[in-house]
Order: C-alpha cells, then structure tokens, then sequence
C-alpha cells in the first residue's frame, strides 16, 4: 500500500492555503565559544567571520525548499551562545558592541532575528553576565533584529532574586529609550525560568553550550488548521473527541516540519536539531490560538473554562507532535503572545481576558506572559514581582515560563500599541498597582522546591 495519499495531500494544501497553516521559522543555531578572546576588536572580528560563514546559504536554501515544496516558511533566524560567556574573557569589552556586530552579521546573511544576546543567571552571576545584562536596554536600541533572553531560574536552582530585581529594571529602561519607536526594546527582550537550550523561537532563542558547534531547529505554526478542523466536529462532540482530532492535526503539521527540517540540514550539511511543535499564533485573522479555545465552547478567551481548554489543547499538541518526530524540542505547546493573536488581542479589548487569567493559563501552555502591553508608569518593581511570579510557576510545574512585556512610556490603560508585522498590536492592560517592592528588594534565592530532588 502507497504511504502517500491523495487525500492528506490535499488536505494539507488547503491547510497552506486557506488555514494559514506554514512553517514559522527555520533556525541555524552557532556556537561562538571558540570565537572569545581578550581583545574585544578581534572577538568581534571572529564573530562576524563564523556567522556569515556558517549562514551564508542558509537564506537561499530555506526560500528554495519552500518554493520547490509549496510550503510558506516565514522567518529565517540564527541564534548564538549566550553572549555573556564571551565577555567573561574580555573584561575591558563594551558589550553593546558585541550586539551591533551580531546585528551586522545578521543583515550581511539575510536572516529576520538573531538571539543570543543574553545570559544564564540562574543560580548566579558569573564574570561578564552583569555588564551583558545593564547593556541589554542600549543594545536592543542601537541594532534592529536582534533579541535578547536572560533565564533567572530553574526547578534545579530555583530562583535568583537579585537577577529578577534587575531585569524588572532592565525591561522598563528598554522601553523607556525606545519610547519613540513602540517601546520597540522591550518587545525583543525575555526573561526565562527553566528556558530551552534548543528554542527555535524568538526572543527566546539561544544556542545552549550542550548543542552541537552549528545545527538547524524547526518551529512550526497552524493555529489556523486546527480550529478549522474543530469547526468541522459537531457542537455536542465529547472532549476527548476534540483531543483526538487536535492530536492528529498536530501529527500532520509537524510532519512538515520534520520535513523542512531534514531538507535543510541535508542541504547545509549540518546537523538537524529538533521540531518545536508549537502553535505559534499571528495577528492575522484566523491563525490565532484564542479562536482555538473559543471553537471548543468558549465565547470569548479568558472567560472561565480557558484554563482548562488550554491545557487539553497544549496536551494534544505534544502528543500529536511527538509521534510524527523522533527529536522534539524548544517550547512545544501553545503560545500566547497577547499581541500576535487576533483573538487575544480582541479578548483583552473587551475585557474577558486579563493579566491575572493570562498568568493561570501560563501555568499549562507552552510560555508565559508574552507581548502584554502594561501602562507606562508601571514600577521597575511590579515588573520584577511579576517576573518572580512567572518563574515560579515554571519552577514548581518544572516547565518553561517567560515575560515579554512592554511598557507603554507616556501611555495608559485603554489606548494601544503597534509593533507592526508578526509582533502584531495590543491595548494596553491594567496591572495591580500595589507595591512589592520591600518583596523584591530583599533579593537572594527562592530556594528550588522538593521536586528539584530527582536523583
């Protein structure tokens, strides 16, 4: 018997035409370990060299498999190890310049993001990580496509408090040298707990020091193909019915990108990493999660029952996903960046999704607390509770969580921000306004919970 059918043939072309179904983003991951040196200049040097050498076809191969294979593959990105490691040995370094040479090398190849620019803080900071992160607002002022992630806990170390102190004063001083340009700088930086050393995704993606020297990773998409799949299940249909069809679309769509994947690893001769499996939402209409929830009953995303719809959703993907690829990776789950979701975005507007229901459903999707918009005058310290917040879910559930918030300088609760493109837009949202700052101000570690204790 034929492996091939006609019918899943043209099941998927009218997924890739008429479901925004694609492949979101092929991602070269390269180390730059071997490229450190004591003279800032000649590490710089090195970094633009490997860079354009191992990227230079990754471009032209990625548009050619999608053309010969009909399959939309929007975004080529690169990411690099976390650059902190690299100023570990140049002491004298500024690292902003770190940041506009991998800017540069970023362009010369053609590609839409690079990550990388980051550091690992989890149970402390090491030479160079605390340079990296107080340059982290000027950085992402000075270079246009590159994104920045630092991770401040694990389930393994739980939770370093005098980081997370920080980096609530790093988004909003982001933001705030970005007010001109839609806070631009806080939208392309995250803060992780428990963050994938093999993400494919953007802020996120880095190139963890376990991965191989250079490696191709693969996130896919298709919100759209799988709510126009339950729209097709009648409205009395069991739940574990609608697992199963949300089980055996993820199976197909990731499929296609194991496919891609192999492709363009064989094609650049370098390794294939992994096939994220999320559902990575757009602001275009129809390729949105929240729609996805709403098809299963809901009327609008974030009334009572999301939670819930979420986590069968999330869990279906996984397991749908995890038969069709042997290597699966990064975050794969569902996403829920408010801005980049058609149907998010119009939840938070009319009020049935808020900040507090947002972070209930971070603890069974695939991210956290992603593209949300708060008032421009929210404190360094708000900010910092609700990182600590977020990593504590990831830590006690031993999953990923992340914040990507933007404040909106000079901007308040009901008016909107544009990021344009796949950053999408959103309304401002309200944020509790009572102070944590004795709380974050104590700084240390929240100790990692009982759990951590495996072996």
């Amino acid at each position: 018997m034929s492996m091939i059918n006609t019918s899943d043939i043209l099941e998927t072309i009218g997924m890739i035409t008429s479901e925004n179904l694609d492949v979101r983003t092929v991602t070269m991951g390269i180390s730059l370990l071997d490229c450190a040196d004591p003279d800032p200049k000649k590490a710089c040097e090195k970094i633009y060299n490997k860079i354009t050498e191992k990227a230079a076809r990754l471009v032209p191969v990625v548009e050619k498999i999608s053309t010969d294979y009909g399959i939309p593959i929007i975004n080529k990105r690169i990411s690099v190890t976390p650059i902190a490691m690299l100023l570990a040995s140049a002491p004298t370094a500024d690292p902003v310049e770190y940041a506009k040479v991998l800017d540069r090398a970023a362009k010369a190849v053609g590609v839409n993001f690079i990550g990388g620019f980051g550091a690992l803080v989890h149970k402390g900071f090491s030479a160079g990580d605390e340079r990296l992160i107080a340059s982290i607002p000027q950085a992402l002022a000075e270079t246009d496509i590159v994104c920045s992630s630092v991770n401040i806990g694990s389930t393994k170390t739980g939770i370093n408090m005098d980081a997370v102190k920080l980096m609530g004063g790093v988004v909003r001083k982001a933001a705030e040298i970005t007010a001109d340009n839609q806070c631009m700088g806080a939208a392309k930086l995250v803060v992780f707990c428990n963050a994938p050393e093999d993400n494919p995704f953007m802020a996120g993606a880095f190139h963890g020091v376990g991965e191989p020297d250079c490696v191709v990773h693969v996130g896919v998409s298709g919100p759209g193909a799988v709510r126009a799949a339950l729209a097709k299940l009648p409205k009395d249909a069991p739940l574990d019915e609608v697992a199963e069809l949300v089980k055996r679309t993820a199976f197909k769509i990731t499929r296609m990108g194991q496919l891609v994947g192999n492709l363009a690893a064989k094609e650049l001769g370098v390794p294939f990493g992994i096939v994220d499996l999320s559902l990575a939402p757009t602001p275009a209409v129809g390729d949105s999660v929240a729609n996805i929830l709403e098809e299963m009953g809901l009327e609008s995303c974030g009334c009572c029952g999301t939670t819930a719809a979420l986590a069968l959703l999330n869990d279906a993907v996984k397991k749908g996903g995890v038969m069709a690829s042997n290597h699966v990776g990064g975050l794969s789950g569902a996403f829920i960046p408010v801005s980049e979701d058609d149907g998010m975005i119009k939840a938070a507007r009319c009020g049935s999704l808020c900040l507090e229901k947002l972070e209930a459903m971070t603890a069974v999707c695939s991210v956290g607390i992603d593209m949300v918009v708060l008032p421009g005058d929210t404190p360094a310290e708000v900010i910092s509770a609700l990182i600590a917040d977020e990593a504590a879910i990831g830590m006690v559930n031993t999953k990923t969580t992340a914040v990507r918030v933007i404040p909106a300088i000079g901007r308040k609760v009901g008016e909107e921000l544009d990021f344009g493109g796949l950053l999408g837009y959103a309304p401002i949202m309200p944020i509790s306004t009572y102070s944590p700052s004795v709380f974050i101000n104590r700084g240390g570690r929240i100790p990692a919970p009982l759990q951590a204790l495996k072996n």
